[in-house]
């Protein structure tokens, strides 16, 4: 059967550089041009519509589903519940298979899936649904996360009880420090629900396969974790889901779990059809899970000079209906709860709770935004309390090599942020105000003031993120690298099933396939489950992990080549440099197609980083972390404080990013994380009231523009990590870390507002908090 969709496997152009230098991108100029094939544009004749039925109610039982009305109607090939799941009916990533395919005899968050249409045409398959009669049952939804945690065996939203997680971290003695304590502050931090917001919503499509099986072309982050859970719950082997990487219109953490992957499957696999399923905006802020919402109170306690003696910390994290990567955000948010700070004497109780509230997993910088958040407002404080500024009081206390987390570990490897604060700081500031120009002034060309009322803020901030995954996972990458001569040139093809989700990777991995083979050709076969797990595209792993697979296969069969190299010339001095073999003696000995001739050499490895280690379930204790990144921020902002409005004039950078592998991609990265950053300070949240949401659209949640996103200054730092495949320090999350607190640092410090909440609303500027 022809594939769907073109393949998105590109072929870098002859020329477009090795590591550390920045090619252009391969799907680039298709994305740009409209031209590119996202999962929604996947099309094939003859195929069904899938739609899905879901609940109005955050909490509810069923007592009835009535599909007959749904199934008379013209052009409806199919009404699925979960009484017709072939396989097993619950599923779920990180070992928790807590989650229904299909509601069964409740529902647990408004959105829940009930049940499956497919038919002939979209608007056909919507009738269908609204002909669906389900009785239901209401019940009163748990939504108060302190409530749980208060009473978790009583506020029960699933029978394993209603925390998913209590991670303590004990350090010192944090009450005999108390009574040392010269300096004490306090402060209660709330962060909303921030929505992944990418662009290309959930889409995907099933095809009945020859083998029973079933092909899937899907927008995924992990097709092997996806692979997982999809084959189980349709009562198949493994080997029959087969499964191809659509074009991913942004990630962001939303797409590790499921969403349409298995009821698209189910459709055409009952009848024997290609069914695609492509939810609308409304649909899609339903179908994936969101940023843990968080409350937090936190107190430090330090010398008269600010140094910290103390910090006791409670951080409750709302997960929602069901486990999904709360257990991970739960460690990430004990583990660096209160930043890269020494502090001698620690207490922390990090939970995450079930409630019917949207569920929530994995966003970019998990756990480590919100506790960032918290624990940089901590910082301006405990920095007032001392009469030091924002910058001294960050320095004063800065991790350095040698420090311990909270957990205990060790930075073993350079962390320079006392001098990432040094060079922050210098960096010389943006021009004063010039409000002859509306377009620089908070509202705009809306002309709400001309300048009158607007005062300007400066505020910083800090982020220190864990890279790759933790505790003890066994985190690797599969790599598979072919080597031949085609049409007269060698050529290399590179084979993972990592995702590009849009942050390079394709171009990345032809990058170091020219910097080990050196060859200019490099094709990126589509990511697919022909070759072994790479991984999901997060934590900021891929370049990491699947650079670290690709650079290891590229090294064996660079191996290979000059094996017979060696046979040919009779020599061992060998190296491959610019497409030509070479003798350190002699010099040119001929070139890689010349050895190579009909020969075809193909090597597979697997990577791994040096291992992790669980968190001690008492203590808090232990290496959970492979690799960490620091960012700081310095933000700029002007505030009408009349009426609340705020614009960000500039944001300033400082990243170590161990190795630049392609300084664009790099700088893309820390400008996206700091726009994500900029939207939780100032305006994105999705709003629930008694667990039902309010906004689910992009007229309501709002995510910031061009005229939102300010200049940004960047200092990029390499500092290389000597365990790293090249030094190199993954750089998409810190970013996103550091921005929010140091845009709210800065409305502070315009309006002399708390302000302890994000995102930070007018009418906490003109009405207080």
């Amino acid at each position: 059967m022809a594939s769907p969709v073109k393949s998105p496997g590109q072929v870098a152009a002859p020329g477009l550089g090795g590591v550390g230098e920045s090619p252009l991108r391969p799907d680039g100029t298709l994305k740009v041009a409209g031209e590119f094939a996202y999962a929604s544009d996947l099309w094939m004749d003859g195929m069904l519509w899938g739609a899905t039925l879901r609940s109005p109610h955050p909490r509810a039982l069923i007592r009835s589903i009535d599909v007959g009305p749904a199934l008379a109607l013209a052009g409806v090939r199919a009404v699925l519940t979960h009484e017709d799941v072939p396989g097993r009916k619950m599923f779920g990533i990180d070992h928790t298979e807590d989650q229904p395919v299909l509601a069964i005899d409740q529902v647990r968050h408004q959105g829940e899936p009930v049940a499956l249409v497919a038919a002939d045409h979209p608007e056909t398959a919507r009738r269908a649904l609204e002909k669906i009669v389900v009785g239901y049952e209401v019940l009163e939804p748990i939504t108060d996360p302190r409530a749980v945690v208060a009473d978790p065996e009583g506020l029960k939203v699933q029978d394993l009880g209603g925390i998913t997680r209590h991670q303590p971290v004990r350090v010192g003695d944090v009450d005999a420090a108390k009574t040392r304590a010269e300096i004490v502050v306090a402060g209660e931090y709330e962060v909303g629900i921030q929505d992944q917001a990418f662009l290309g919503p959930e889409s995907g499509l099933a095809i009945p396969s020859d083998d029973g099986g079933v092909d899937l072309y899907v927008s995924t982050q992990w097709i092997h974790n996806d692979l997982k859970q999809i084959a189980p719950c349709l009562g198949l082997a493994d080997e029959q889901v087969h499964m191809t990487l659509a074009g991913v219109g942004g990630a962001f953490g939303g797409r590790e779990d499921l969403s349409m992957q298995i009821h698209a499957a189910m459709l055409a696999l009952h009848t024997g059809k290609p069914v695609k399923m492509s939810y609308n905006r409304y649909e899609s802020f339903f179908g994936h899970v969101h940023r843990h919402p968080a409350l937090m109170r936190y107190e430090y306690g330090a010398t008269a000079d600010g140094r910290l003696l103390y910090a006791d910390v409670e951080i409750v994290l709302d997960g929602g209906a069901y486990t999904s990567s709360t257990k991970n955000v739960v460690g990430n948010a004990a583990s660096l709860g209160v930043g890269p700070y020494e502090v001698p004497n620690i207490r922390i109780d990090a939970y995450g709770v079930y409630t019917n509230n949207p569920p929530c997993g994995a966003m970019r910088g998990f756990g480590a935004v919100q506790a960032c958040f918290a624990y940089e407002s901590m910082m301006d404080r405990l920095g007032a309390a001392c009469g030091l500024g924002p910058v001294e009081i960050r320095r004063r206390n800065a991790v350095s090599r040698g420090s311990k987390l909270a957990t205990g570990q060790v930075i073993e490897s350079p962390a320079p942020l006392a001098d990432m604060l040094t060079r922050l700081d210098a960096m010389p500031p943006p021009p004063p105000l010039d409000p002859s120009d509306l377009r620089n002034l908070p509202g705009g060309v809306s002309q709400t003031t001309h300048g009158e009322g607007v005062v300007r803020g400066v505020g910083y901030g800090v982020g220190i993120k864990n890279i790759c995954f933790s505790e003890g996972f066994d985190d690797y990458s599969t790599a598979r690298v072919r080597l031949e001569v085609i049409g007269g040139e060698a050529t290399a093809l590179v084979h993972t099933a990592a995702a590009e989700v849009g942050q390079g990777l394709v171009t990345i991995q032809a990058q170091i396939a020219r910097t080990e083979l050196g060859v200019q050709r490099v094709t990126i076969a589509p990511a697919d489950n022909r070759v072994g797990d790479a991984g999901s595209s997060s934590a900021s792993r891929q370049s990491y992990m699947s650079g670290g697979a690709v650079k290891a296969a590229c090294e064996a069969v660079r191996a290979g080549l000059l094996a017979l190299a060696s046979r040919r010339f009779g020599r061992a001095d060998l190296a491959v440099v610019g497409g030509k073999i070479v003798s350190r003696a002699d010099g040119v000995l001929g070139t890689v197609e010349d050895v190579l001739g009909d020969a075809v050499i193909e090597e597979t490895r697997e990577y791994r980083h040096r291992p992790t280690t669980a968190m001690d379930p008492v203590t808090g204790q232990g290496r959970s972390h492979t690799q960490l990144a620091l960012c700081v921020h310095r933000a700029v902002v002007d505030v009408d404080v009349d009426l609340g409005l705020v614009k960000v004039v500039e944001l300033a950078a400082v990243q170590d990013v161990g190795k630049i592998i392609n300084r664009t991609g790099v700088e893309g990265q820390i400008h996206g994380g700091s726009a994500q950053g900029l939207g939780l300070a100032v305006m994105e949240e999705i709003v629930v009231s008694d667990g039902v949401v309010r906004n689910p659209s992009f007229t309501d949640y709002l995510i910031p523009t061009i005229l939102d996103m300010p200049p940004m200054r960047l200092d990029i730092l390499e500092n290389p990590d000597p365990e790293a495949p090249y030094g190199l320090r993954g750089a998409g999350e810190p970013p996103t870390l550091s921005s929010t607190p140091a845009i709210v640092a800065a409305i502070r410090a315009a309006t002399g507002r708390a302000l302890a909440r994000v995102p930070v609303r007018p009418e906490h500027i003109v009405q207080g908090d």
